[in-house]
Protein backbone atom coordinates (compact mmCIF):
# COMPACT_ATOMS: atom_id res chain seq x y z
CA UNK A 1 0.00 0.00 0.00
CA UNK A 2 2.37 2.25 0.69
CA UNK A 3 6.23 2.88 -0.55
CA UNK A 4 8.21 3.50 2.58
CA UNK A 5 10.59 6.06 4.44
CA UNK A 6 12.70 5.29 7.51
CA UNK A 7 10.77 6.55 10.59
CA UNK A 8 9.90 5.72 14.20
CA UNK A 9 7.71 8.51 15.12
CA UNK A 10 5.27 11.18 14.49
CA UNK A 11 7.23 13.91 12.83
CA UNK A 12 7.56 16.93 14.46
CA UNK A 13 5.85 19.80 13.44
CA UNK A 14 7.00 21.75 10.20
CA UNK A 15 5.89 24.22 7.34
CA UNK A 16 4.62 23.47 4.15
CA UNK A 17 4.32 25.51 1.63
CA UNK A 18 2.03 25.76 -1.86
CA UNK A 19 4.40 27.75 -3.82
CA UNK A 20 2.58 29.84 -6.21
CA UNK A 21 4.83 30.83 -9.18
CA UNK A 22 4.13 31.75 -12.83
CA UNK A 23 4.00 29.06 -14.96
CA UNK A 24 5.96 29.43 -18.23
CA UNK A 25 3.91 28.39 -21.74
CA UNK A 26 6.08 26.11 -23.89
CA UNK A 27 3.23 26.17 -26.94
CA UNK A 28 5.04 28.33 -29.18
CA UNK A 29 8.49 27.37 -28.58
CA UNK A 30 10.21 25.17 -30.78
CA UNK A 31 11.28 21.71 -29.02
CA UNK A 32 14.54 22.63 -28.19
CA UNK A 33 13.79 25.73 -26.89
CA UNK A 34 11.09 23.93 -24.75
CA UNK A 35 13.57 21.58 -23.14
CA UNK A 36 16.15 24.43 -22.43
CA UNK A 37 12.33 26.16 -20.59
CA UNK A 38 11.51 23.45 -18.97
CA UNK A 39 15.13 23.24 -16.95
CA UNK A 40 15.41 27.20 -16.53
CA UNK A 41 11.93 26.93 -14.76
CA UNK A 42 13.35 24.37 -12.08
CA UNK A 43 16.17 26.39 -11.68
CA UNK A 44 14.11 29.30 -11.10
CA UNK A 45 12.20 27.21 -8.96
CA UNK A 46 14.89 25.81 -6.78
CA UNK A 47 16.02 29.65 -6.22
CA UNK A 48 11.94 30.78 -5.27
CA UNK A 49 11.86 27.33 -2.71
CA UNK A 50 15.33 28.94 -1.26
CA UNK A 51 14.29 32.12 -0.71
CA UNK A 52 11.27 31.29 0.65
CA UNK A 53 12.45 28.57 2.99
CA UNK A 54 14.77 31.02 4.40
CA UNK A 55 12.46 33.66 5.23
CA UNK A 56 9.73 31.50 6.46
CA UNK A 57 11.73 29.72 8.59
CA UNK A 58 12.49 33.54 10.35
CA UNK A 59 8.70 34.39 10.49
CA UNK A 60 7.24 30.77 11.67
CA UNK A 61 10.40 29.40 13.90
CA UNK A 62 10.17 25.95 12.27
CA UNK A 63 11.68 24.40 8.86
CA UNK A 64 9.50 24.26 5.82
CA UNK A 65 9.76 20.57 4.63
CA UNK A 66 7.20 20.30 2.16
CA UNK A 67 7.11 22.35 -0.74
CA UNK A 68 4.22 21.64 -3.70
CA UNK A 69 4.59 23.47 -7.02
CA UNK A 70 1.82 24.00 -9.29
CA UNK A 71 -0.17 22.16 -12.48
CA UNK A 72 2.16 21.90 -15.08
CA UNK A 73 4.53 24.21 -13.71
CA UNK A 74 6.83 24.11 -16.32
CA UNK A 75 5.04 23.78 -19.42
CA UNK A 76 1.36 25.17 -19.58
CA UNK A 77 -1.16 22.71 -21.17
CA UNK A 78 -1.88 21.86 -25.15
CA UNK A 79 -3.49 24.46 -26.92
CA UNK A 80 -4.37 22.94 -29.77
CA UNK A 81 -1.49 20.53 -30.20
CA UNK A 82 -1.96 16.47 -31.34
CA UNK A 83 -1.16 14.01 -28.73
CA UNK A 84 1.94 13.21 -30.80
CA UNK A 85 3.51 17.07 -30.83
CA UNK A 86 2.89 17.80 -26.92
CA UNK A 87 4.60 14.53 -26.75
CA UNK A 88 7.98 15.71 -28.22
CA UNK A 89 7.50 19.19 -26.63
CA UNK A 90 5.86 19.38 -23.42
CA UNK A 91 6.56 15.53 -21.93
CA UNK A 92 9.40 14.33 -19.61
CA UNK A 93 10.70 11.09 -19.72
CA UNK A 94 10.54 8.92 -16.47
CA UNK A 95 13.91 9.18 -16.13
CA UNK A 96 14.62 12.08 -17.65
CA UNK A 97 16.62 15.11 -17.16
CA UNK A 98 13.80 17.49 -16.13
CA UNK A 99 13.28 14.34 -13.14
CA UNK A 100 16.93 14.47 -12.41
CA UNK A 101 17.10 18.11 -11.96
CA UNK A 102 13.69 18.17 -9.64
CA UNK A 103 15.64 14.96 -7.86
CA UNK A 104 18.55 17.50 -7.09
CA UNK A 105 16.92 20.37 -6.00
CA UNK A 106 15.21 18.07 -3.41
CA UNK A 107 18.65 16.39 -2.52
CA UNK A 108 19.99 20.15 -1.92
CA UNK A 109 17.61 21.82 -0.25
CA UNK A 110 16.69 18.53 2.06
CA UNK A 111 12.64 18.31 1.57
CA UNK A 112 10.38 16.32 0.27
CA UNK A 113 8.71 18.21 -3.40
CA UNK A 114 5.74 17.60 -5.07
CA UNK A 115 4.52 19.03 -8.63
CA UNK A 116 2.59 17.89 -11.60
CA UNK A 117 4.09 17.91 -14.82
CA UNK A 118 3.04 15.68 -18.45
CA UNK A 119 4.82 12.57 -18.67
CA UNK A 120 5.78 9.48 -21.27
CA UNK A 121 5.61 6.30 -20.27
CA UNK A 122 7.19 3.27 -22.80
CA UNK A 123 4.17 0.95 -21.66
CA UNK A 124 2.04 3.14 -23.33
CA UNK A 125 3.74 4.62 -26.53
CA UNK A 126 0.92 6.76 -28.23
CA UNK A 127 -0.35 8.19 -24.86
CA UNK A 128 0.99 10.61 -22.41
CA UNK A 129 -0.56 10.76 -18.63
CA UNK A 130 -0.38 13.96 -16.34
CA UNK A 131 1.59 13.02 -13.37
CA UNK A 132 1.99 14.50 -10.04
CA UNK A 133 5.06 13.58 -8.27
CA UNK A 134 6.37 13.38 -4.93
CA UNK A 135 10.22 13.30 -4.43
CA UNK A 136 12.13 12.71 -1.54
CA UNK A 137 15.36 14.06 0.42
CA UNK A 138 17.67 12.01 -1.39
CA UNK A 139 16.62 13.25 -4.45
CA UNK A 140 14.40 9.66 -5.13
CA UNK A 141 10.92 9.61 -6.54
CA UNK A 142 8.58 8.28 -3.63
CA UNK A 143 5.40 8.55 -5.75
CA UNK A 144 3.79 8.88 -8.93
CA UNK A 145 0.03 9.80 -8.92
CA UNK A 146 -1.73 9.50 -12.98
CA UNK A 147 -4.00 11.99 -12.82
CA UNK A 148 -7.84 9.63 -13.30
CA UNK A 149 -10.10 12.39 -13.98
CA UNK A 150 -9.00 14.61 -17.04
CA UNK A 151 -11.43 16.10 -19.98
CA UNK A 152 -8.45 16.10 -22.96
CA UNK A 153 -5.13 14.01 -21.73
CA UNK A 154 -5.04 10.56 -21.90
CA UNK A 155 -5.76 8.81 -18.30
CA UNK A 156 -5.32 5.02 -16.51
CA UNK A 157 -8.98 4.92 -16.65
CA UNK A 158 -8.65 4.99 -20.71
CA UNK A 159 -6.74 2.35 -21.03
CA UNK A 160 -7.07 0.68 -17.33
CA UNK A 161 -6.84 -2.89 -17.87
CA UNK A 162 -3.80 -2.78 -19.59
CA UNK A 163 -2.50 -0.38 -16.59
CA UNK A 164 -3.42 -2.62 -14.21
CA UNK A 165 -1.77 -5.60 -15.89
CA UNK A 166 1.62 -3.55 -15.95
CA UNK A 167 1.47 -1.74 -12.27
CA UNK A 168 -1.30 -3.66 -10.12
CA UNK A 169 -4.28 -1.55 -8.46
CA UNK A 170 -2.22 -0.07 -5.87
CA UNK A 171 -0.86 2.32 -8.34
CA UNK A 172 -3.84 3.84 -8.69
CA UNK A 173 -4.05 5.66 -5.45
CA UNK A 174 -0.31 5.72 -4.37
CA UNK A 175 0.74 7.02 -0.58
CA UNK A 176 4.35 7.12 0.21
CA UNK A 177 4.31 6.92 3.53
CA UNK A 178 7.40 9.14 4.93
CA UNK A 179 9.17 10.77 7.47
CA UNK A 180 7.28 13.60 7.41
CA UNK A 181 3.74 11.66 7.15
CA UNK A 182 1.69 9.86 4.93
CA UNK A 183 1.23 12.03 1.48
CA UNK A 184 -0.89 11.62 -1.73
CA UNK A 185 -1.54 13.64 -4.95
CA UNK A 186 -4.57 14.92 -6.91
CA UNK A 187 -4.52 17.30 -9.70
CA UNK A 188 -6.70 20.38 -10.31
CA UNK A 189 -10.01 19.77 -11.02
CA UNK A 190 -9.25 16.29 -9.18
CA UNK A 191 -10.35 18.06 -6.01
CA UNK A 192 -13.70 18.41 -7.20
CA UNK A 193 -14.47 14.85 -7.08
CA UNK A 194 -15.12 13.44 -3.52
CA UNK A 195 -14.04 9.84 -3.95
CA UNK A 196 -10.42 10.54 -5.13
CA UNK A 197 -9.60 12.19 -2.05
CA UNK A 198 -11.36 9.63 -0.10
CA UNK A 199 -10.02 6.62 -1.95
CA UNK A 200 -6.38 8.31 -0.76
CA UNK A 201 -7.72 8.49 2.68
CA UNK A 202 -9.07 5.09 3.29
CA UNK A 203 -5.48 3.89 2.35
CA UNK A 204 -4.07 6.22 4.68
CA UNK A 205 -3.26 9.73 3.22
CA UNK A 206 -2.35 12.28 5.80
CA UNK A 207 -1.64 15.02 3.52
CA UNK A 208 -3.05 15.78 0.34
CA UNK A 209 -0.42 17.45 -2.31
CA UNK A 210 -2.96 19.91 -4.97
CA UNK A 211 -1.10 20.90 -8.00
CA UNK A 212 -3.25 22.95 -9.55
CA UNK A 213 -3.65 25.98 -12.11
CA UNK A 214 -7.29 27.49 -11.58
CA UNK A 215 -9.39 30.57 -12.17
CA UNK A 216 -8.43 33.58 -9.93
CA UNK A 217 -11.35 34.96 -8.51
CA UNK A 218 -12.46 36.90 -5.44
CA UNK A 219 -15.52 34.98 -5.18
CA UNK A 220 -15.81 31.67 -3.56
CA UNK A 221 -14.92 29.58 -6.72
CA UNK A 222 -15.73 25.38 -6.97
CA UNK A 223 -12.15 24.33 -6.39
CA UNK A 224 -11.84 26.34 -3.22
CA UNK A 225 -14.84 25.35 -1.51
CA UNK A 226 -14.00 21.66 -2.42
CA UNK A 227 -10.58 22.04 -0.67
CA UNK A 228 -12.05 22.89 2.50
CA UNK A 229 -14.86 20.03 1.87
CA UNK A 230 -12.04 17.31 1.46
CA UNK A 231 -10.05 18.14 4.18
CA UNK A 232 -12.17 18.21 6.15
CA UNK A 233 -14.10 14.55 5.29
CA UNK A 234 -11.22 12.86 5.04
CA UNK A 235 -9.48 14.64 7.95
CA UNK A 236 -6.32 15.38 6.28
CA UNK A 237 -3.91 18.52 5.41
CA UNK A 238 -4.33 19.91 1.89
CA UNK A 239 -1.42 21.79 0.08
CA UNK A 240 -3.23 23.35 -3.42
CA UNK A 241 -0.62 25.13 -4.93
CA UNK A 242 -1.65 27.61 -7.64
CA UNK A 243 0.39 29.18 -10.53
CA UNK A 244 0.59 32.54 -10.50
CA UNK A 245 -0.44 33.41 -13.78
CA UNK A 246 0.47 31.49 -17.00
CA UNK A 247 2.64 33.56 -19.63
CA UNK A 248 3.41 33.44 -23.12
CA UNK A 249 0.02 32.29 -23.63
CA UNK A 250 -3.11 33.59 -26.10
CA UNK A 251 -4.88 34.48 -23.03
CA UNK A 252 -4.92 36.48 -20.60
CA UNK A 253 -1.78 35.89 -18.25
CA UNK A 254 -3.40 36.34 -14.77
CA UNK A 255 -6.60 34.41 -15.39
CA UNK A 256 -5.27 31.24 -13.14
CA UNK A 257 -3.81 32.99 -10.08
CA UNK A 258 -4.05 33.23 -6.66
CA UNK A 259 -5.99 30.79 -3.66
CA UNK A 260 -2.68 28.96 -2.78
CA UNK A 261 -3.22 27.94 0.26
CA UNK A 262 -2.54 25.05 3.30
CA UNK A 263 -5.92 23.75 4.96
CA UNK A 264 -6.14 21.59 8.39
CA UNK A 265 -7.62 18.64 8.87
CA UNK A 266 -10.26 20.59 10.68
CA UNK A 267 -11.24 23.08 7.07
CA UNK A 268 -9.54 25.62 8.24
CA UNK A 269 -7.74 27.57 5.77
CA UNK A 270 -4.01 28.11 7.80
CA UNK A 271 -2.40 30.39 5.07
CA UNK A 272 -3.35 31.56 1.03
CA UNK A 273 -1.87 33.93 -0.95
CA UNK A 274 -3.19 36.81 -3.02
CA UNK A 275 -2.68 37.18 -6.79
CA UNK A 276 0.87 37.26 -7.96
CA UNK A 277 4.00 34.99 -6.81
CA UNK A 278 4.17 34.53 -3.49
CA UNK A 279 4.84 31.87 -0.36
CA UNK A 280 2.10 33.44 1.77
CA UNK A 281 -0.03 30.01 1.44
CA UNK A 282 1.95 28.51 3.61
CA UNK A 283 0.78 26.91 7.29
CA UNK A 284 2.01 24.28 9.85
CA UNK A 285 1.40 20.44 9.52
CA UNK A 286 1.41 18.69 13.06
CA UNK A 287 0.91 15.34 11.90
CA UNK A 288 0.86 14.58 15.54
CA UNK A 289 -1.79 16.28 16.36
CA UNK A 290 -3.97 14.55 13.57
CA UNK A 291 -3.39 11.22 14.61
CA UNK A 292 -4.78 11.56 17.78
CA UNK A 293 -7.76 13.41 16.24
CA UNK A 294 -8.49 10.70 14.47
CA UNK A 295 -8.39 8.49 17.88
CA UNK A 296 -11.00 10.39 18.76
CA UNK A 297 -14.45 8.70 19.31
CA UNK A 298 -16.61 11.29 18.54
CA UNK A 299 -19.19 12.83 15.86
CA UNK A 300 -16.32 14.66 14.01
CA UNK A 301 -14.48 11.85 13.26
CA UNK A 302 -15.99 12.18 10.08
CA UNK A 303 -13.16 9.27 8.69
CA UNK A 304 -14.45 6.51 11.57
CA UNK A 305 -18.11 7.12 10.65
CA UNK A 306 -17.87 6.12 7.09
CA UNK A 307 -20.48 3.38 6.04
CA UNK A 308 -18.82 1.97 3.20
CA UNK A 309 -21.30 -0.88 2.43
CA UNK A 310 -24.08 1.20 1.89
CA UNK A 311 -22.46 2.86 -1.64
CA UNK A 312 -20.46 0.04 -2.81
CA UNK A 313 -23.55 -1.48 -4.25
CA UNK A 314 -24.36 2.17 -5.61
CA UNK A 315 -20.60 2.41 -7.38
CA UNK A 316 -20.41 -1.36 -8.77
CA UNK A 317 -23.77 -1.30 -11.12
CA UNK A 318 -23.49 -0.32 -14.35
CA UNK A 319 -20.85 2.71 -15.24
CA UNK A 320 -20.93 6.00 -16.13
CA UNK A 321 -17.85 7.48 -17.79
CA UNK A 322 -16.66 4.06 -19.46
CA UNK A 323 -13.32 2.70 -18.82
CA UNK A 324 -10.64 1.25 -21.70
CA UNK A 325 -11.99 3.88 -24.66
CA UNK A 326 -8.10 3.81 -25.17
CA UNK A 327 -6.91 0.14 -25.26
CA UNK A 328 -4.47 -1.00 -28.00
CA UNK A 329 -5.34 2.43 -30.18
CA UNK A 330 -3.38 4.86 -31.79
CA UNK A 331 -2.80 8.45 -30.70
CA UNK A 332 -6.55 10.00 -30.03
CA UNK A 333 -7.57 12.88 -31.25
CA UNK A 334 -8.74 15.60 -29.16
CA UNK A 335 -11.82 14.98 -30.51
CA UNK A 336 -12.05 11.40 -28.97
CA UNK A 337 -12.45 13.13 -25.42
CA UNK A 338 -15.52 14.95 -26.54
CA UNK A 339 -17.65 12.54 -28.24
CA UNK A 340 -16.79 9.94 -25.33
CA UNK A 341 -18.45 12.32 -23.05
CA UNK A 342 -21.15 12.91 -25.10
CA UNK A 343 -22.26 9.36 -25.69
CA UNK A 344 -21.92 9.45 -21.56
CA UNK A 345 -24.46 12.35 -21.42
CA UNK A 346 -26.90 10.29 -23.82
CA UNK A 347 -26.19 7.38 -22.27
CA UNK A 348 -27.00 9.13 -18.94
CA UNK A 349 -29.91 10.45 -20.29
CA UNK A 350 -31.12 6.39 -21.61
CA UNK A 351 -31.15 5.14 -18.13
CA UNK A 352 -33.03 7.93 -17.06
CA UNK A 353 -31.09 9.42 -14.10
CA UNK A 354 -30.72 13.00 -16.18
Amino acid sequence: MFVEESHMTDPTAYQALALQMTCPAVNRLSVDDARASMLATIARAGQLIAGSRGFLGSFAGSSTQLIVLPEYFMTSFPMGESIEAWQAKGCVAMDGPEYEALGALAQAQKLHLSGNLYELDPRFPSLYFQTSFLIGPNGDVLLRYRRLISMFAPTPHDVLDEYLDHYGADALFPVADTAIGRIACVASEEILYPELVRAHALRGAEIICHSSSEVGSPRATPKNIAKQARAYENMVYLVSANSAGISGIAFPEASTDGHSQVVDYRGHVLGEASSGESMCGNGEIDIAALRRTRRKPGMTNTLARQRLELFSRVYAGEPVYPANTLLGSVAPERAHFQRTLQDTIESLSKRGII
